[in-house]
């Protein structure tokens, strides 16, 4: 029915054109004073063709609506199928318009190939970058793991931050693309946890924070290597605002999600729904230059992707917890 009417509406002109020609019609056999049957009897058959005409040409344009309606869902992959699927124009102003449009789609077409293709030259330039960046980390690394001092626990804490760093740009870049390597299968959730924590062990012991860890008996469906990024950056912004001589503590809720608390500096309420954000840092993270707002948002990426859920709760000056809901969804086993 709204079809009908706006068909009737664009029609105005020509339902008024006849509207004229038929009252002209009637007037003119009135003034000759013709029998009242030989004026009906062809205004019938005037209507009844009018009406006829009308509805062929309505459920022409219906066709042609539904057509272009159809092709307005085409993604731009199916642009170049255009040709062949738009409705025949009608007159000369309406192939103009097409072509205006066949020109307009292969110009987004090449537009978007170009785009592609940058992409896809910065993927693989900040991808070889990073995995050529890990080179100097290893040889440092050795260089220092030969000496026992203050300044080289404190160098090596550095160097490890350096490589998360490097590592999160992978991680960035692999997100979106199809070619991501998730191994969806059965883990033993403990082994993984303390993993990531054994990466932090040099920064819990200089800087003396107190880790409060419970066995965790558990076992979850999952991509091993992306949750354990998820893990050590929670446990790294953990670590990242927590001072010196606070807790950590590490904990499973039943039935399955991973809690990790700490005595932090905490979120400020009015940040709190909006940490997970790409590109948000809120007040903590403005007045800690490190901050990116990169880290938590990859976190819930890939936990959405993973089929797992991840929520904060925080209070001012007194410390955050993150959870990480591990039983959310089923995954297929690889």
């Amino acid at each position: 029915m709204r079809l009908l009417a706006r068909y009737i509406k664009s029609r105005q002109r020509v339902l008024g054109a006849g509207a004229c020609c038929f009252g002209i019609f009637v007037i003119t056999f009135a003034l000759f004073q013709l029998p009242m049957a030989a004026v009906l009897y062809p205004a019938a058959l005037s209507a009844v063709m009018i009406i006829a005409f009308g509805l062929m040409d309505y459920l022409r344009v219906r066709k042609r609506y539904r057509t272009l309606e159809r092709l307005q869902s085409m993604t731009n992959h199916m642009a170049g199928m255009l040709p062949t699927e738009m409705p025949q124009a009608d007159d000369i102003s309406e192939e103009a318009y097409q072509q205006l449009i066949l020109k307009l789609c292969k110009e987004q077409e090449r537009m978007q190939s170009d785009l592609e293709k940058r992409c896809e030259d910065m993927m693989d330039y900040y991808t070889i970058w990073a995995h050529q960046i890990k080179t100097p980390i290893a040889s440092m690394r050795l260089h220092l793991q030969n000496e026992d001092s203050a300044l080289s626990r404190r160098l090596m804490s550095d160097l490890f931050r350096i490589e998360q760093y490097a590592e999160m740009v992978l991680v960035f870049l692999r997100l979106d693309f199809e070619s991501t390597d998730y191994l969806i299968r059965e883990y033993e959730l403990d082994p993984l946890v303390r993993s990531a924590v054994k990466r932090f062990a040099g920064e819990f012991i200089s800087r003396k924070i107190q880790l409060q860890y419970e066995p965790i008996c558990a076992k979850v469906i999952t991509d091993e290597k992306w949750l354990s990024f998820v893990v050590e950056q929670v446990l790294s912004n953990s670590l990242k605002y927590t001072k010196s001589g606070g807790q950590i503590t590490i904990s499973l809720e039943e039935p399955k999600t991973l809690c990790i608390r700490d005595t932090g500096i905490g979120i400020a309420p009015e940040d709190l729904p909006r940490i997970f954000d790409k590109g948000y840092t809120g007040f903590n993270g403005r007045s800690d230059h490190r901050a990116s707002g990169i880290g938590l948002y990859l976190c819930k990426r890939i936990c959405r992707n993973l089929g797992h859920s991840i929520t904060a709760e925080s209070v001012l000056d007194q410390g955050t917890m993150i959870r990480i809901d591990l039983s959310q969804r089923q995954l297929e086993l690889e």
